[in-house]
């Protein structure tokens, strides 16, 4: 019963994470086609997801208040999975010359940290 309720947990975070992914993209793609600067629009972007994942996490997934303290977690839990993709990037892009392939590698290691951090840390 507990497994199937984590599963079903890591199921929504994943789903979650899709949403908001699609949110940032859609609203820098929305600023792009309206003329605004490529890094201004791909910011936009970026924060628009980070905000709707935040709020998505703590009402759905982890069905927590949101508050300035777990936001803050929050914030440091996504600087860690974003050096943790750059390490990747990096890494492929020194011992394979594919920066893509440490993306694709990076995924699923910042998908299980994130859940697990926020299950742990941000929204315990």
């Amino acid at each position: 019963m507990i497994d199937a309720l984590r599963r079903r947990q890591f199921a929504v975070f994943l789903i979650g994470g899709l949403l908001c992914a699609g949110v940032d993209v859609g609203t820098m793609q929305l600023l792009l086609a309206s003329g605004v600067h490529h890094t201004a629009a791909a910011s936009a972007g970026f924060g628009t997801g980070l905000l709707v994942n935040y709020a998505f996490h703590s009402r759905v997934t982890f069905e927590q208040a949101a508050s300035a303290a777990n936001f803050a977690r929050y914030l440091c839990v996504v600087g860690l999975n974003y050096l943790l993709t750059i390490a990747c990037v990096t890494l492929a892009a020194s011992f394979v010359d594919n920066p893509l392939a440490g993306k694709i590698v990076s995924l699923p290691l910042v998908a299980v940290n994130g859940y697990l951090l926020s299950k742990y840390w941000i929204f315990k």
